[in-house]
């Protein structure tokens, strides 16, 4: 019993911390480094989850040279560097993945 009653305090302090933000909204103003820290969260968050998918294994631990993820990482990344649209370079990736998989590379 004493699990349970530990989830659900869990649980609710994630949602109090979570709706904290959405209630406030734009009365409460961050500081401006604050604000900048932020903006760098969304890729920081997608380069860890990305870089061990691209390298294979568990991470840097067991790299395993996977050639085809490898170069359509570098084409997605550079279709972002040209035309800032993460939309294209999915398109971009996925498409030279599945290629380089087809030609069997």
């Amino acid at each position: 019993m004493r699990l349970w009653l530990l989830f659900l305090a869990c649980g609710l302090v994630t949602y109090a911390t979570r709706a904290s933000f959405i209630a406030a909204g734009d009365r409460i103003r961050l500081p401006e480094a604050v604000e900048r820290a932020l903006r760098y969260v969304g890729p920081a968050a997608f380069a860890a989850i990305a870089i061990p998918l691209v390298l294979g294994g568990d991470g840097l631990s067991e790299f395993s040279a996977d050639v085809p993820r490898i170069i359509a990482s570098l084409a997605a990344g550079l279709v972002i560097l040209r035309w800032r649209s993460i939309p294209y370079s999915l398109v971009v990736g996925m498409c030279s993945l599945w290629l380089l998989d087809w030609i069997g590379l």
